[in-house]
C-alpha cells in the first residue's frame, strides 16, 4: 500500500445542520494494483438490480467467475443497490455481496463495490415525504425505483450515508475487497426521465433552495452584497430562490445557480467517501462520470458535474466510454482520443491516473435504436487508447447483456446463454498482459504535453437562461463550445503531439506556466481572475492563441468596456472594433503576409472561420496583421508581450474545423506548434495522408511505452523515430516478447513494423 503525497482538501461550504461538525480529513489512498475487471453482480441481473436467493445461486456463480479469471480478468465489479439492502429501515440485506466475496477469493479475483444509492427504498418517501425532487416548474417528482429522493433533505442524507456506513463495515474484513466507486454517473437525479415535463430542471425542492441560501451567503457575504449582484431588493434571505426566469437586466442569479449545482454535486460526492473511509480509510475510493464535462453542459436540467472538482473529492474519477453506445456509426479516432485525455487531464493534479468506470462491452441499445456491431478490433483500440493514456483501471460494461429494461439484450461481452464471444477473448488477453505487467502499468505515465486547450464552463452561459433545442448549446451556436475545443485536437491529433486540456481555474490559480502554447476557443466569457492569469502567462514567456471576443463578459455577465476584457487588448495588442455575425454562419479570412505565428500557411491562403466577424484594431507596436476579412477588416492579429507572444482571431476556428475539416485551418493549428517552438519526440514516415496511425507514448522512470495504433481500415507500415538520448536500448514488442531491430541515428531510436488494420503494437523500450 503506498500512500499518495498530500490530503484532500476539505470543501468549505459547509451547511448548518446538514453536514458533519467535524469534517474528516482523510488521506488519498490507493493500491499497487490496476484492475481489469468485468461487471458481474451474480447471475444474468442487469445493474443496479440483484437476483433473488444469491445462496441457492452459487455454483452457477462460481463457474462465471471461473470462466472470467480464466480469461484474464484480476477483479470483478460488483454492485449493491440500496434499495436491495435495505427494504425496510435499519433492516439489512447483503446476501449477494457475502456470496460474491466468498467465490471470488476462492477464483483469486478482486472485487470492486458499486454503490447505487439512487435507487432508494420506498420507506424512504414515506418516512419523509416532503423528500422527492421538485422540478423548475414546481411539478413533483415521484420515484419509481429510480432517482430516489433529494439528498439536500436532511433525513435522507442520513439515512443514506448510514446505508454506505453500515455496507462498509459489512465488507471491512474481506481480503477480496478492493475498493468502492461511490457513484454512477453522477447528476442531481439519475436513472428517470420525466418525460411528461419540457425541459425539466431539478432540484428546486425546499431543503435544496434552503442550502442554495447557504451557498450564496457564504459566497456574497451579505443580503445587501447579493442585492448589488442581482439588481434585486430583497429583505429577507427567505425571500431569495433559484432563478427560473430569463430577462433583460442581470443574469447574475442565473450563472450562481448553475455553479451551485456543481459545487453540490462535488460536496454530495466527498459526503459517500467520508462515509466509507471513516470505516476502511485503506481501500480506495472511485466514481465516474457519465461523460467528461467536455461533452456535457453545466446547463442540463438533470445536473452536470465538473470533472476537476469532482476528481479532488475520490481517490479516483473516472468517465464512463461507450464509443458506440447505441447509435448506427461509431465515434471516430479524435472523438474518443478527446474523451480520453479530457478525464486524464482533469485527474492530472491528483498525480494517480483515472479510471475507465464502465467501458462499452458490446453492441449498444436503447429501446428500438439498435447501435453498430462492436468487434474484437474495436475492444483492442479501446482499451489500448485508455492504457496509453494513463488510466489505471478498467471496468468492462458487463459480463453479460441486459436482460431487462430498454437495453435490454445489450452491452455484454459474453452472450445471454453464456456462450463465450471473440470479443471477450481480446478483452480477457489485455486484462492478462496488463496483469502480468502491473508495476510498468502503475508506473506509467503519458508523456508531459507542452499544449493545453482551454475547458471554460462559463462559455456555456453567455447570455443566461436560454431556450436549448440541443443540450448544452446556446440556441444560435447549437454545439459551438463543445466542438470549439474538439476541432482544435481534432486538428492537432495527426501531429502525434500530447495535448491536455486546462480548465479556466488553473489559468486562475497560475498554473498555466508548465504549457509552451495555451489554446483558448471560444473565449467570450471568463472569470477576472483568469484574465490576470492569461496576462501573467504570456508576460512570463507563455504563448497563447485565443479566438474571438475574448472576455467580453465576466463572470457575473459583465460587458467589459474594451475587448479584449481585464486589459487583456494590451496583452493582445488589439482591440475589437466592430463585430457582427455572418448571415451564412461562416466566414473567410485571406493570409496577408509571411508571419512565423503562421509557418505553414503563406499570403493568398484562406483559412475559414465560424459565425462571429470580430474586426480587429491593431494597438501595440509589436502587432502585425496576419489576415483580413472579405471586407479588409483585419481578422488575425499577432503581437508580442512581455517574454511571451499572442495570436488573436476575430472569429472561431476550433468549431468550423470540427464541422468541415477545412484542410488550412488544419495547417493552421499545426503551425502553432513550430510557432510555439513545441517538442516532437515523436515523428512518422511511411504512412500515407488517408491513413489514419496515431502514436502515444509513456514513460516509467528510465523506460518507455510507445503504443501505435492503426485506426484505419487497410494495413500501415511506419517508421517510427522516437528522440532519446545517446545509448543503448533494449526494444521489445510488449505483447509477443519478441526483440524488434531498431536503429539509433541522429538522436532518436527509428522501427518499423507492418501494423494491420485495427491492430495495436505496443513497444517497450528500456535503457
Amino acid at each position: 500500500m503506498r500512500i499518495l503525497a498530500g490530503t484532500l482538501l476539505i470543501i468549505s461550504l459547509f451547511i448548518q445542520g446538514s453536514f458533519p461538525q467535524q469534517p474528516v480529513k482523510i488521506e488519498r489512498q490507493a493500491e499497487d494494483f490496476i484492475p481489469m475487471a468485468v461487471w458481474y453482480g451474480g447471475g444474468k441481473a442487469r445493474a443496479p438490480m440483484l437476483e433473488p436467493d444469491p445462496r441457492s445461486k452459487r455454483e452457477a456463480w462460481r463457474a462465471d467467475l471461473q470462466q472470467i479469471k480464466g480469461l484474464g480478468f484480476n477483479a470483478i465489479k460488483c454492485w449493491v443497490d440500496w434499495s436491495s439492502a435495505e427494504p425496510a429501515e435499519s433492516q439489512f440485506n447483503f446476501d449477494t455481496v457475502d456470496v460474491l466475496f466468498e467465490l471470488a477469493r476462492e477464483a483469486g479475483l478482486k472485487v470492486y463495490i458499486q454503490i447505487y444509492a439512487d435507487s432508494a427504498p420506498d420507506w424512504v418517501g414515506r418516512k419523509y415525504p416532503d423528500s422527492h425532487f421538485v422540478d423548475i416548474s414546481g411539478a413533483v417528482m415521484p420515484s419509481e425505483a429510480a432517482p430516489g429522493y433529494c439528498f439536500d433533505h436532511p433525513g435522507v442524507r442520513k439515512a443514506m450515508l448510514e446505508f454506505f456506513r453500515v455496507l462498509a463495515e459489512r465488507v471491512k474484513g474481506q481480503p477480496a475487497f478492493m475498493g468502492w466507486d461511490l457513484w454512477s454517473e453522477p447528476h442531481v437525479i439519475n436513472w428517470a426521465s420525466a418525460t411528461y415535463l419540457r425541459s425539466p430542471e431539478f432540484c428546486f425542492c425546499p431543503h435544496s433552495v434552503a442550502r442554495y441560501r447557504e451557498w450564496l451567503k457564504h459566497k456574497y457575504g451579505s443580503l445587501d452584497a447579493l442585492n448589488q449582484a442581482w439588481y434585486r431588493r430583497f429583505s429577507d434571505w427567505k425571500e431569495v430562490e433559484p432563478n427560473r426566469l430569463s430577462t433583460i437586466l442581470s443574469y447574475t442569479d442565473y450563472v450562481d445557480w448553475r455553479f451551485f449545482i456543481i459545487d453540490k454535486l462535488a460536496e454530495d460526492l466527498r459526503m459517500r467517501y467520508e462515509a466509507v473511509k471513516r470505516v476502511i480509510p485503506g481501500r480506495i475510493a472511485t466514481s465516474h462520470a457519465a461523460s467528461p464535462s467536455l461533452f456535457t453542459s453545466p446547463t442540463a436540467g438533470e445536473g452536470n458535474p465538473d470533472d476537476w472538482l469532482m476528481a479532488k473529492q475520490v481517490d479516483y474519477w473516472g468517465t464512463s466510454f461507450y464509443p458506440k453506445h447505441s447509435s448506427p456509426v461509431g465515434r471516430d479516432p479524435a472523438w474518443r482520443g478527446a474523451l480520453l485525455d479530457f478525464s486524464r487531464s482533469a485527474c492530472a493534479t491528483q498525480q494517480n491516473g483515472f479510471y475507465i468506470g464502465e467501458l462499452q462491452a458490446g453492441f449498444g441499445t436503447v429501446a428500438l435504436r439498435i447501435g453498430a456491431t462492436v468487434t474484437p478490433e474495436d475492444e483492442r483500440i479501446w482499451m489500448w487508447s485508455a492504457l496509453a493514456r494513463g488510466a489505471k483501471g478498467i471496468n468492462v460494461y458487463a459480463w453479460y447483456p441486459m436482460n431487462a429494461g430498454y437495453e435490454s439484450g445489450g452491452y455484454g461481452l459474453i452472450q445471454l446463454d453464456g456462450t463465450l464471444t471473440e470479443r471477450a477473448k481480446v478483452v480477457g488477453s489485455i486484462a492478462r498482459l496488463v496483469d502480468h505487467n502491473q508495476q510498468l502499468f502503475l508506473k506509467a505515465q503519458p508523456s508531459p504535453a507542452e499544449v493545453a486547450i482551454v475547458y471554460n464552463p462559463l462559455s456555456y452561459l453567455v447570455g443566461g437562461r436560454q431556450p436549448l433545442p440541443t443540450p448544452g448549446a446556446q440556441s444560435e451556436f447549437a454545439g459551438i463550445e463543445r466542438n470549439s475545443l474538439l476541432g482544435i485536437y481534432r486538428a492537432l491529433m495527426p501531429t502525434h503531439v500530447p495535448v491536455d486540456f486546462i480548465h479556466i481555474n488553473e489559468i486562475a490559480d497560475g498554473k498555466a506556466g508548465r504549457y509552451k502554447l495555451i489554446l483558448l476557443p471560444y473565449p467570450l466569457m471568463i472569470p477576472k481572475a483568469a484574465g490576470r492569469g492569461l496576462t501573467e502567462y504570456v508576460r512570463q514567456g507563455g504563448t497563447l492563441m485565443t479566438e474571438a471576443r475574448l472576455a467580453w463578459n465576466d463572470e457575473q455577465g459583465h460587458a467589459k468596456e474594451i475587448i479584449p476584457g481585464f486589459g487583456l487588448h494590451e496583452v493582445t495588442g488589439c482591440r475589437e472594433v466592430a463585430v457582427q455575425q455572418t448571415p451564412t454562419g461562416k466566414t473567410e479570412m485571406q493570409i496577408v503576409v509571411d508571419d512565423e505565428s503562421i509557418p505553414l500557411l503563406h499570403p493568398g491562403f484562406r483559412v475559414r472561420g465560424w459565425s462571429y466577424e470580430e474586426a480587429l484594431h491593431p494597438l501595440s507596436p509589436s502587432a502585425r496583421i496576419i489576415a483580413k476579412f472579405n471586407n479588409g477588416d483585419p481578422a488575425i492579429i499577432a503581437s508580442n508581450y512581455g517574454k511571451g507572444k499572442v495570436i488573436t482571431i476575430g472569429s472561431f476556428l476550433g468549431a468550423l474545423y470540427e464541422a468541415e475539416r477545412d484542410v488550412n485551418v488544419g495547417r493552421f493549428f499545426s503551425g502553432l506548434l513550430e510557432w510555439a517552438g513545441i517538442t516532437r519526440q515523436v515523428e512518422v514516415d511511411g504512412v500515407l495522408p488517408e491513413q489514419s496511425v496515431e502514436i502515444r507514448t509513456m514513460e516509467a522512470g528510465l523506460e518507455k511505452l510507445l503504443v501505435v495504433f492503426n485506426h484505419g481500415n487497410t494495413a500501415a507500415e511506419p517508421t517510427v523515430r522516437m528522440k532519446l538520448s545517446e545509448g543503448t536500448y533494449s526494444v521489445t514488442d510488449l505483447m509477443t516478447r519478441e526483440p524488434i531491430r531498431a536503429i539509433y541515428d541522429r538522436s532518436a531510436l527509428s522501427f518499423r513494423k507492418r501494423v494491420g488494420p485495427g491492430e495495436v503494437w505496443a513497444v517497450l523500450i528500456q535503457p
